[in-house]
């Protein structure tokens, strides 16, 4: 299944898409219960989850990759959404309190460039979320939902990768137990899924979390060449 915004927005209308999100949304609540008055950024295609998150923040912003596409978010109100580079992101160094990576990591061309950036837009004590299809999982043996575009993960690869990026991981989760079938009496059964599937078969989860926060006194990164900055406006009210 191709990953653009709108097969995104399409399959979390339907109703396997609504329990995934419902699974998903649980887990990373687990992991941020309170965001009251941070300014947190989704990246890649985090809407679904954002609303759970976004009650009682200061300042609540989604970017969406160029190569992704854009749809305005949220659909009624001032629009929080805005298309860039993932290797480029908008925004000022340390003003950022968490990230969450949803639907980015797994297809993104730019990963190194992309995390040195979240690096940069953290705030000392702020923490990074990723999202990705586990490599063991079923999810990423199917096409026929997002979870099965791009490269999966395995926990271990993902640790590495964040600590060559400067992060050091802090915890990790697992979520998306239930099979990515269509069946009422399976999606139905999907809060039964999760706990069984925690308990007694966490390898075989459909995505993995981990969560991150950046190395203060990391060594220093070796000097890019500069690039030049581009200027990006929010998503246009009719998409």
């Amino acid at each position: 299944m191709p990953s653009d915004v709108v097969d995104l927005r399409d399959f979390y209308r339907s109703g396997l898409g609504q329990v995934a999100r419902r699974m998903i949304r649980r887990a990373i609540q687990r992991v941020w219960p309170d965001l009251h008055g941070m300014r947190p950024l989704g990246i890649g295609y985090t809407t679904p989850f954002l609303s759970a998150l976004s009650g009682d923040t200061e300042r609540t912003v989604a970017l969406m990759p160029a190569l992704l596409g854009v749809l305005r978010w949220p659909p009624e109100g001032r629009n929080l959404v805005t298309l860039a580079q993932e290797g480029e992101l908008p925004f000022a160094d340390y003003s950022i309190d968490r990230v969450l990576l949803v639907h980015a990591l797994e297809t993104s061309e730019e990963v190194g460039p992309m995390l040195k950036e979240i690096w940069r837009v953290l705030a000392g004590g702020g923490r990074l979320l990723i999202v990705v299809p586990n490599r063991r999982g079923i999810w990423a043996r199917l096409d026929r939902t997002p979870f099965g575009s791009g490269r999966p993960y395995t926990m271990s690869q993902l640790s590495q990768l964040l600590r060559d990026e400067q992060f050091t991981p802090v915890g990790s989760d697992a979520a998306l137990f239930i099979p990515p079938a269509k069946g009422r009496m399976i999606m139905r059964s999907a809060p039964a899924w999760e706990r069984i599937g925690k308990r007694w078969f966490p390898t075989f989860a459909g995505v993995l979390m981990v969560e991150a926060t950046k190395q203060i006194y990391a060594k220093p990164v070796a000097t890019r060449a500069p690039r030049r900055r581009l200027v990006y406006t929010p998503a246009a009210h009719g998409l």
